[in-house]
């Protein structure tokens, strides 16, 4: 399902391209999650922080390893008093006589060669539960990454949704403007043949200029939300948007199921890993046993050399002083892991509440948009009847633009209840934690 979703962002991104001269593009609510979850520098900082945490993981194996350190140091000695405890080989005078050497000799200089290694035994299980509690907290992270790629996908979905209103706002307008124009046409030619009074002529025409100003604030809308998408989607800055909405088959109003939820997952990956801290505090109670070795090389310029000086054994340390400091650390542990099971008590408590409320608003989505169907079907005939008693003189003026103005904010209202209902299943989606399975499985 992962290499489908990069082969689409990959189709999407070569059509771009392709289509970069035309600087217009139409892009389906899929395409352009898939571009979001792939592209933007959001789902970038996501990948990097399970990254991060792979890389620490990495760091506290290591320390499972031994330690091997090498040096080596020269020093020049100037006016060294050699003393050697060790008797001096002597040697035979002419006249049979023996004689002492020389006790002092010249020594100018010190060459130190050594290589240390120590391989932890046992440290109070320190070393195990800190790769456990590593581990944990590179799932947490995995999680909590896919959690904000859902709250990516929502976002983006919003965005698409509410440029998707701005545009078929615009074109709403657009029409409606059409027909405001020609009916300012139509009212100048009665108003200048006598038959409309100047009164009415300027009600069509200040209804006209208030479709204009609609018109320009709503594509002034729709131009903000074109380049924060194009922002979000990594797109040139001057690549127009094409929207569109498809029909969305209503689910059935089931108890909403969270226990896919990313977040809830990463607290409890969490909670485990302030478990193993509790462990890690523990273990200062005991002492600390390691594996040692080396090999040290000395030359005394004159005096000594020390050569194959190599040594094993086995190193013990023990920190007295923690059997009065560790009890601070392990309470200091316990009460971190206490708050984290209130604290994942109340995001479960919250997110049951989300996912209901997202239920409703769901429910409520479909409802309004049964609604607004019948009233968009009410408002046209409604003007088409006062239409036609304003050209047989039965009714007046503003009888005719307030029915237009009817008419038009129910095609609106229609044609939002339709991009709501969308909005609001992926919001129930994304309450569910399944927001991003939906679009991987497509």
């Amino acid at each position: 399902m992962k290499t489908k979703s990069i082969l689409a962002v990959l189709l999407v991104l070569l059509s771009i391209k392709f289509t970069q001269a035309q600087n217009s593009e139409n892009l389906s609510l899929e395409e352009v999650v898939q571009l979001a979850l792939h592209t933007s520098d959001a789902s970038k900082i996501n990948g990097s922080q399970i990254d991060l945490a792979k890389n620490e993981l990495t760091i506290t194996k290591n320390m499972q390893y031994p330690d091997l350190n090498i040096s080596g140091q020269y020093r020049y000695l100037t006016n060294a008093n050699v003393n050697l405890q060790i008797p001096l080989s002597s040697s035979e005078s002419s006249d049979g006589s023996t004689e002492q050497a020389s006790s002092s000799p010249d020594v100018n200089g010190l060459l130190i060669g050594s290589a240390d290694v120590s391989l932890p035994i046992f440290s109070g299980f320190k070393l195990k539960n800190s790769v456990s509690a590593s581990e944990n907290k590179l799932q947490a992270s995995v999680y909590n990454a896919a959690d904000e790629q859902e709250k990516l996908a929502l976002q983006a979905i919003q965005m698409y949704l509410n440029l998707y209103k701005a545009n078929a706002t615009i074109d709403l307008v657009k029409d409606n403007l059409k027909s405001a124009d020609q009916r300012v046409k139509d009212f100048t030619n009665m108003e200048e043949n006598g038959l409309l009074a100047r009164n009415d002529l300027l009600k069509a025409q200040l209804q006209q200029a208030n479709i204009e100003l609609s018109l320009a604030n709503a594509k002034k809308n729709a131009h903000i939300l074109n380049y924060n998408l194009n922002a979000l989607l990594k797109l040139p800055e001057d690549t127009t948007i094409n929207t569109d909405v498809s029909a969305i088959t209503p689910i059935a109003a089931t108890l909403p199921n969270i226990s896919q939820r990313n977040d809830l997952q990463a607290l409890n990956y969490q909670e485990e890993a302030l478990q193993d801290q509790i462990k890690i505090a523990k273990g200062d109670y005991y002492p600390s046993l390691a594996l040692v070795g080396g090999y040290i090389a000395l030359d005394l310029n004159n005096a000594l050399t020390v050569t194959n000086a190599m040594n094993v054994g086995v190193g013990l340390s023990y920190n007295v002083s923690s059997l009065f400091k560790t009890k601070a650390k392990v309470k200091l542990a316990e009460s971190q892991a206490l708050e984290m099971n209130y604290r994942i008590d109340q995001a479960t408590s919250q997110a049951k509440v989300n996912a209901q409320n997202a239920l409703a608003e769901y429910n409520l989505a479909l409802e309004t948009f049964e609604v607004y169907e019948v009233s968009e079907e009410q408002a046209v005939e409604n003007y088409r009847i006062v239409k036609d008693k304003y050209d047989n003189g039965l009714s007046d003026t503003n009888d005719l633009l307030e029915a237009d103005v009817q008419q038009l904010q129910t095609r609106i209202n229609l044609a939002y209840a339709k991009a709501d209902i969308t909005q609001k299943y992926y919001e129930l989606l994304s309450a569910e934690g399944a927001l991003t399975n939906q679009f991987s499985q497509n």
